[in-house]
């Protein structure tokens, strides 16, 4: 074959080759999910050994010191952008609500069809932040806390994953899926990191476990 048409045809394959992976056939369903991209393990090391390790208490909760779900841009609040952001396809009503679409949830590996099967996780729980220092913030940081869609704290997943997570740490609850457990504990520590949370003992060590192997 003459050099030119070699070197188009290879222009063409590559070009194609872009375009199938632009739309996330060769990804899989991972692909689907757009937490932002976690800082990586050396960082989220370095992270984790700045952070103050102290005993957690949980005196004085509740989860309405922490508005959350406020609106974000037109109709839209936090759960829904949310679900339009980490979904495939998703179709919305004119008040903003996902009608059609499709979720996977990086947790367990499911996919989900009706936006009712999933949940909106705070990656760090709310009451994990109340237990880390969050109980002398302002109404105000706990309210961009609870809907921040900056950095990697709010994740569309299966609703009882979620629910069975419940405000446990690292420690004690991790998702299912292991090729996701890297990228939990960078975005968990991030999210600590940035609000200047603190950590329990049994939370750095189990972090730190997980962060060797990353």
């Amino acid at each position: 074959m003459p050099k030119f048409y070699a070197r188009r045809r290879l222009g063409f394959l590559a070009a194609f080759t872009g375009l199938i992976a632009s739309a996330g056939l060769l990804n899989g369903p991972a692909a689907s999910a757009a937490l932002p991209t976690p800082v990586s393990a050396a960082t989220a090391r370095t992270y984790l050994a700045s952070l103050t390790v102290a005993t957690e208490d949980r005196t004085g909760y509740d989860r309405d010191l922490f508005p959350h779900w406020i609106t974000q841009s037109g109709t839209c609040n936090t759960r829904e952008t949310i679900l339009k952001r980490d979904g495939t396809n998703v179709v919305t009503d004119s008040s903003c609500a996902a009608t059609s679409g499709s979720w996977y949830s990086p947790y367990d590996g499911a996919t989900w069809s009706a936006s009712s099967d999933v949940d909106i996780d705070h990656l760090v729980p709310l009451a994990e932040a109340w237990d880390s220092g969050a109980d002398s913030w302002t109404t105000s940081r706990r309210q961009s806390f609870a809907n921040d869609l900056t950095r990697p704290q709010l994740l569309a997943v299966t609703d009882n994953v979620n629910q069975s997570k419940g405000d446990q740490d690292p420690a004690t609850w991790m998702p299912s899926r292991s090729a996701y457990r890297c990228t939990y504990v960078r975005a968990w520590v991030q999210v600590k990191y940035y609000y200047d949370l603190s950590v329990d003992s049994a939370e750095k060590s189990a972090l730190q476990g997980y962060l060797a192997n990353c």
